[in-house]
């Protein structure tokens, strides 16, 4: 029940809070210098990271739940015991991929 819940909440968290960021974006782009560099001020605070780091982990957390769904849909893992494993693996591996993004951003910032 919790995953199913997160996909849509993670489904409705990349469609608005991506697509907020992302116009902001281009309207700072168009809007010239001084927008843009407000924009990049901000985008790379510790908010703007952390506002990152939580839109990757719901792109994430949304892309494995959606495998689990099509994998659900061939009609594989009805089981209890192995859809509670898929579900949580949906969970683990969502924050295992983010973890490994952001310390690969982190680790090419270091050079």
């Amino acid at each position: 029940m919790l995953v199913s819940i997160l996909h849509r909440a993670t489904g409705i968290a990349n469609a608005i809070g991506g697509g907020v960021l992302f116009i902001w974006w281009l309207v700072a782009a168009a809007s010239g210098q001084a927008a843009y560099e407000t924009f990049y001020g901000i985008a790379t605070s510790w908010i703007g990271y952390l506002v990152g780091i939580g839109l990757t982990y719901t792109f994430f957390q949304h892309m494995f739940s959606g495998i689990r769904h099509f994998v659900l849909d061939t009609g594989a893992g009805y089981e209890l015991r192995t859809n509670r494993t898929m579900a949580i693996a949906t969970i683990v591996a969502a924050a295992a991929v983010t973890l490994l993004f952001w310390g690969a951003v982190y680790a090419r910032s270091m050079h």
